[in-house]
């Protein structure tokens, strides 16, 4: 029970009172129509229902909408390829990608190439998820260009003596890689276990850690020769600051989508930290019907809060906006890649969705901004559809908030296609561009094991220009397929 909120209602409660015997009162002073109304942000940055309902009047601008593709040149990517245990070689699907970045979030070089982490797979196995090396020569940005080392784990590595999770890994998720001080390569992801209840595995979610080493076996081959330093970092110990997924099957409710993953490296004043996409704990304003009477996640003026939590209470996306508490996590970790210090959510999403992936920030002249991508599949506010797809923005002097939305609203970027389209595109991942306003934007294109002959493939990259508080797809900036830097 939240006591400290039961005070400030009875405080409120008692103030208002004394005020009206006073014969003093005002409507607009008046008490919540419903004693159990509240407001607590628990110092965390709120997407708001008010500003999505907001967004939906941004749709169509062209300074938010992801450019229009030409169905006719999207091609596969020629070396995502494997063989498989029966010999076949086979066309992977490439869907999150993530380059090797220096400190700072540009993109690095190592060696004379460019390096991009992805997760591939069977496109007719949806459990076949693990994370791919793929690299070119630094200076060419075609498609062709791009190679195949493989997968960055052996099936055996994950078999590190005294890590309790590592071991029971059955999928690698999305993360991020940063080419570190002394020229090696660490690799974040996540561990995703299995999901077999009757054997006790929900599919735990963890974050990860490893060095990846690289030879050159010639003057055109990258190869990865083996890893270190292999190790679990985080996974939410008691459930206080990060719903953990033993508060998720304590909870029993089939219709909760539990969050831990993505992993994004950053370093703020020679300090290292993680930034990761959960749901928010105990401590820090929890899921449950209790939520739907708390201002801070409606936003705007107390009348819109009492009419959007009128409606939502009727509403058929009550019971998902109860259990919706996305979160923006962060945690600091040692120079050894440790969890040093747990920390709040940065940005929170309680009654709105559930799911607010692969976050990624960077600094910019003296601002953080801070990027995630959603579906509106996920979302509860009325006129946002299933077909609906985001990248939200954020900025902040402070890494560690608050945060305000970029465009007034949140919106980045905006797109509406049909699933069924060739074209269509998801986990949108902006790259900074050294000495520019602009940024970088990849994505993968074409959905998962849709197509006999269209797999996921890298989507043409494209730019959008940051000033303040504003962003704006530039344009005619569309580059090649899975471009990492605009030079």
């Amino acid at each position: 029970m939240n006591f400290s909120r039961l005070a400030k209602q009875a405080t409120a409660g008692i103030l208002s009172t004394g005020i009206l015997l006073g014969g003093t009162v005002t409507q607009s002073f008046a008490a919540p129509k419903d004693p159990a109304d509240y407001k607590e942000t628990y110092g965390t940055s709120q997407i708001t229902r008010s500003a999505m309902k907001e967004m939906i009047n941004q749709h169509g601008d062209t300074r938010y909408a992801v450019p229009k593709f030409d169905e006719s040149t999207i091609k596969n990517i020629p070396s995502a390829k494997k063989v498989t245990e029966s010999g076949e070689t086979i066309d992977l699907d490439v869907w999150d990608t993530w380059p090797l970045q220096n400190a700072d979030g540009t993109v690095a070089e190592y060696k004379g190439y460019h390096i991009v982490f992805g997760l591939a797979g069977d496109p007719k196995n949806a459990s076949d998820t693990f994370i791919y090396i793929f690299y070119k020569k630094v200076g060419d940005d075609s498609l062709d260009a791009w190679k195949n080392a493989g997968r960055v784990f052996d099936d055996n590595d994950k078999n590190v003596p005294n890590d309790p999770y590592l071991k029971e890994q059955a999928e690698e998720w999305s993360g991020s890689a940063t080419f570190t001080d002394d020229g090696e390569v660490r690799l974040f992801y996540t561990n995703r276990e299995p999901y077999i209840p009757e054997s006790g595995n929900y599919g735990k979610q963890t974050l990860t850690t490893a060095q990846v080493n690289l030879s050159e076996p010639d003057s055109e081959t990258l190869k990865v020769d083996g890893v270190e330093d292999y190790k679990s970092i985080y996974e939410g110990k008691d459930s206080k600051y990060y719903q953990t997924v033993d508060k998720f099957v304590e909870d029993e409710n089939s219709a909760d989508n539990h969050t831990f993953r993505d992993p994004h490296y950053v370093e703020d004043n020679g300090r290292k930290y993680l930034v990761f996409e959960a749901n928010t704990g105990t401590e820090y304003g929890y899921q449950g019907e209790e939520s739907l009477y708390n201002r801070a996640y409606y936003g705007n003026s107390n009348e819109f809060f009492q009419g959007e939590k009128s409606k939502l209470m009727q509403s058929p996306k009550k019971e998902l906006a109860e259990l919706a508490n996305g979160a923006i996590g962060i945690i600091e970790v040692n120079d050894d890649y440790t969890l040093k210090k747990e920390m709040k959510p940065l940005i929170v999403s309680n009654t709105v969705t559930d799911e607010i992936e692969r976050p990624n920030i960077f600094k910019k002249d003296g601002k953080w901004y801070l990027f995630t991508s959603s579906r509106g599949s996920k979302m509860t506010i009325d006129g946002i559809g299933n077909q609906d797809i985001y990248m939200l923005g954020y900025t902040s002097n402070s890494l560690t908030g608050p945060y305000k939305p970029l465009n007034k609203t949140g919106i980045v970027l905006h797109q509406d296609l049909n699933p069924y389209d060739i074209t269509w595109n998801y986990a949108h991942y902006a790259i900074p561009q050294a000495d520019s306003d602009n940024v970088v934007v990849t994505s993968y294109m074409t959905n998962r094991g849709y197509f006999e002959d269209n797999k996921s493939t890298f989507a043409p990259s494209f730019q959008i220009n940051i000033k303040g508080e504003k962003t704006s797809v530039v344009k005619d900036s569309i580059l090649e397929q899975g471009q990492i830097t605009a030079k």
